[in-house]
């Protein structure tokens, strides 16, 4: 992988070496600019890492849908492995919690939806692509996932199928025997389930963003390792300062995450920024009772996936401070659930931590800052950034370009918070 540690000069410099900054300076480099990916860490190894590794055709419908108010009442009690919640914080980001809570109306449904699906589909389409190019095929699994349920939600997943249709996206209902056969390594716990047929799964995130890095770096483009300490105008460019020197460029995307707010309030945006904090553990595997896909367990609140280090238990959300201390009992509380699933042995190296960005509407900031020429934003993917990262991407690159992104972004635009 080239890494470069001069000051330089470059068309377009990425910030972020997650999977969105990662495809933005793919897609950039494609379109034949020069590009510098700079991120402290190598790529792939922050919010990217730890995902269930869903390339998802389905999740089109945010967390904050009318059907939050149904689960509020059991969500206020803390309880719940699906959702836990900091009331101090909550306090301090009133505003964001309202917002939030705003958008879970019939009316901001559909429209959110429908970008959602623009996006995924490019990203889809891109993943399959890239994953071959980058080497990394073998990662890939094309099985779907399952959404399931142990009690007698066949009316629910009747709904859901229903609402997925209504965009083009095909599902599969199963009954417990239909899911015994899909999956004969896992207890009979499961009443109903829907399978997401169109959906893909990697047996590593982290592993997959890397090898993109690498397809970045093969194809001339420029990986930087450093500290971002500011970016500030420069003419008709940008500087990049870091703690080993600089990058001058004409463009730069800010992609960083659940870090893009630190860095863009020095230049007075004020990003109503919330973070869905999530935890995941790996556990050895049985081989004799193995997994082919990722399961979600709607009840209990869960997700679990055989990834190259072990069974991945991946738990719900936990709304607080993204550099709050860590707090296992959504993991606790689950990781007994799962081992009524799937047979696994012990833990395998420590529980991981990420912090998800995600906006009050629950979509991503994708294009022009408002008030600085040749300044981007791409962040605030929520759960669901390792799959459209790569269409964010093309987006982006397109928009530098001076072309039509491959959907339409007007929903994604950040003028709509800034």
């Amino acid at each position: 992988m080239s890494v470069n540690q001069t000051a330089e000069r470059a068309d377009v410099a990425v910030l972020g070496g997650g999977m969105v900054g990662v495809a933005t300076a793919n897609a950039a480099r494609r379109r034949g600019f020069s590009v510098v990916l700079i991120d402290r860490r190598e790529a792939g190894s922050e919010t990217s890492y730890g995902n269930a590794g869903i390339l998802s055709s389905g999740s089109i419908f945010p967390l904050n849908m009318p059907n939050l108010w149904r689960n509020l009442p059991a969500y206020l009690t803390n309880r719940n492995a699906a959702l836990r919640w900091n009331p101090a914080w909550a306090l301090r980001n009133a505003r964001w919690v309202a917002g939030f809570l705003a958008n879970a109306s019939p009316e901001r449904t559909k429209p959110r939806a429908t970008a959602l699906r623009g996006l995924i589909a490019a990203s889809l389409s891109v993943h399959r692509a890239w994953i071959v190019e980058a080497g990394a095929a073998a990662r890939i699994r094309e099985t779907g996932w399952l959404k399931a349920w142990r009690s007698d939600a066949t009316a629910t997943a009747k709904a859901e199928q229903a609402a997925l249709a209504d965009y083009g996206i095909k599902s599969e209902l199963l009954d417990r025997q239909a899911i015994s056969a899909l999956e004969p390594g896992i207890l009979p716990v499961y009443s109903v389930g829907l399978l997401h047929t169109e959906t893909a799964s990697v047996d590593s995130p982290g592993a997959v963003v890397k090898a993109y890095a690498q397809m970045f770096a093969a194809s001339g483009g420029e990986i930087r390792r450093a500290d971002i300490q500011a970016i500030a105008g420069d003419g008709d460019g940008w500087r990049v300062m870091l703690a080993g020197g600089e990058v001058r460029a004409r463009h730069v995307v800010v992609a960083l995450g659940p870090w893009s707010k630190d860095l863009l309030q020095t230049l007075g945006y004020r990003v109503p920024l919330g973070f869905e904090r999530g935890y995941h553990q790996h556990f050895s595997p049985n081989p004799s009772r193995p997994l082919a896909r990722p399961i979600h367990d709607s009840d209990k609140g869960f997700l679990i996936t055989p990834m190259e280090q072990g069974i991945r238990i991946t738990t719900g959300v936990e709304l607080t401070d993204r550099d709050a201390p860590s707090s296992l009992a959504q993991l606790d509380a689950v990781v007994p659930q799962a081992r009524g699933v799937v047979e696994f042995g012990e833990a395998v190296g420590e529980p991981w931590r990420g912090s998800r960005p995600t906006l009050p509407d629950s979509l991503p900031m994708i294009g022009p800052a408002p008030r600085h020429a040749g300044l981007w934003l791409a962040f605030g993917h929520q759960h669901i950034g390792f799959t459209t990262g790569a269409g964010t991407g093309l987006a982006i690159a397109a928009m530098i370009g001076g072309v039509a992104p491959p959907f339409d972004v007007a929903a994604f635009l950040p003028s709509r918070y800034l």
